[in-house]
């Protein structure tokens, strides 16, 4: 390898030919970890200002590389920076950029690291930054959740198990149900950040060095909750990529199950809701169609998050510590996971507050459905006749309200009597919808001042 070759990379002194193209092309990260260059900058400016205070480094040369980073940064920012395929990774075009804007202080930069635990530090910054940007949205969506549920805090809406009418609920209580599923996703992303928020920076390449570095100095500059206390674990793992990932792939789940439903619900045949425009698009054949590709998406990137949390897990799972070249393979997934949940619940957010519901509709499904068996059964026990005795009396009322084509509610009282003589002529509010709801009042229950009670709760945090 010549001269000039060799100095393209920094790792070139003991090879005798240059690389190939081909292999040039694929072991390059550079295209796609370039979005980490925020997170690499400035952990090396942290990793710099402690070699100085150590006396690896001089403070001459903190300043130079100081002043070279701020130019590295706004060449950046400006679009002028020159990437290079030839440099390989993010981290070898801002050094050599460095190198040429300042010198020998470039050079001296990498002093006690190595790319290894430079990627990982880098990769848990970006993370840490996406998953406060992930929370901070999924805040925002809660938030549209409650303002909708609480607009609709004593609508009636069937309840489905199996996908048949069940019992009333209200579609305030429905929404929150969502609201639940998220709260508890917001959780695991916090647990998620604090294993995240662990330096890895010192480990260098498996090992540590030999240089007095001052690890937890670093970690407090860059506002890590502490370091990685092994160093081959330090630059091996990617457990906290996977974690991230199996956060997102259940936050995925939870906004699938809503799109499905928002998709029936739109069906004529449902009617219960209609979505806005906007996030709605038409048919190219057929004139009338409102099709909700907003929600079809979100169910079907779904299944992309999943594929990328089993390709983080098969990523690792053979890899003998410490660092591999395959662990290059953890940021293109992680990346896009970021990507994926973060528009979804952008548009996701714009898109709650668009629901309107159809009431009339809702009720109409009630009143197919005998949704108010369960109540009869509940007034029969009450009077004294064991459950399952009452459950069969009301199957037999079911069976009547069904040979006659009408409602429960809708079968006259004598009809009634002749299932048991314990049904008086209060039972008529009893199988209301209102009634209904209005008899699950405890904590959790689907009564319109329980659901109001819930929005409160959880607005207070």
């Amino acid at each position: 390898m010549s001269q000039s070759d060799s100095s393209l990379y920094t790792w070139a002194g003991r090879f005798s030919e240059p690389m190939s193209d081909l292999v040039k092309r694929y072991t390059a990260s550079v295209d796609f970890d370039q979005r980490m260059w925020r997170q690499d900058i400035r952990a090396s400016l942290a990793h710099a200002t402690m070699l100085a205070r150590q006396n690896i480094i001089s403070t001459d040369d903190l300043a130079d590389i100081e002043r070279g980073m701020a130019q590295v940064v706004h060449e950046i920012e400006s679009g002028s920076f020159v990437w290079s395929l030839d440099l390989e990774d993010l981290h070898l075009n801002i050094e050599k950029r460095l190198t040429t804007l300042v010198g020998d202080a470039g050079k001296r930069l990498h002093t006690g690291r190595s790319r290894n635990d430079q990627v990982a530090t880098d990769i848990r910054l970006y993370l840490r930054d996406a998953i406060d940007d992930i929370a901070s949205l999924l805040g925002e969506f809660q938030s549209r959740l409650l303002d909708l549920a609480e607009k609709e805090a004593a609508t009636a809406l069937p309840g489905f198990t199996h996908l048949q009418v069940a019992q009333p609920i209200t579609f305030g209580h429905h929404l929150l149900a969502y609201f639940e599923m998220v709260r508890r996703d917001a959780e695991r992303l916090a647990d998620c950040r604090r294993r995240t928020n662990r330096l890895p920076l010192g480990a260098a390449a498996l090992a540590g060095t030999s240089y007095p570095i001052d690890r937890q100095f670093v970690a407090d500059l860059l506002g890590f909750d502490g370091v990685c206390e092994n160093s081959l674990d330090a630059v091996a793992d990617r457990d906290f990529a996977i974690e991230f990932c199996a956060a997102g792939a259940l936050l995925m789940m939870h906004l699938s199950r809503l799109s499905e439903e928002l998709v029936l619900w739109m069906n004529p045949r449902f009617g219960f809701i209609k979505l806005a425009d906007r996030f709605c698009t038409g048919s190219s054949i057929m004139p009338q169609k409102r099709n909700p590709d907003v929600p079809e998406l979100a169910r079907g990137k779904t299944g992309r998050i999943y594929g990328h949390l089993m390709a983080l897990l098969t990523l690792m799972k053979g890899q003998p510590l410490a660092y591999n070249k395959d662990n290059q393979e953890d940021k293109e997934p992680l990346f896009d996971t970021v990507d994926t949940l973060t528009d979804t619940l952008r548009i996701f957010i714009e898109m709650i507050p668009s629901i309107t519901a159809h009431p009339e509709n809702m009720r109409d499904a009630l009143r197919q459905g005998f949704a108010t068996a369960t109540d009869l059964a509940d007034y029969l026990t009450r009077r004294g006749l064991p459950f399952r005795d009452a459950h069969a009396a009301v199957g037999l009322a079911v069976r009547r309200a069904e040979e006659l084509g009408i409602d429960l509610a809708q079968l006259s009282l004598e009809e009634l009597q002749r299932v048991s003589p314990l049904i008086g002529d209060d039972v008529s509010t009893v199988l209301t919808i209102e009634g209904s709801l209005a008899a699950r009042r405890h904590v959790g229950g689907t009564a319109p001042e329980q659901v109001l009670a819930a929005i409160a709760r959880a607005r207070c945090g």
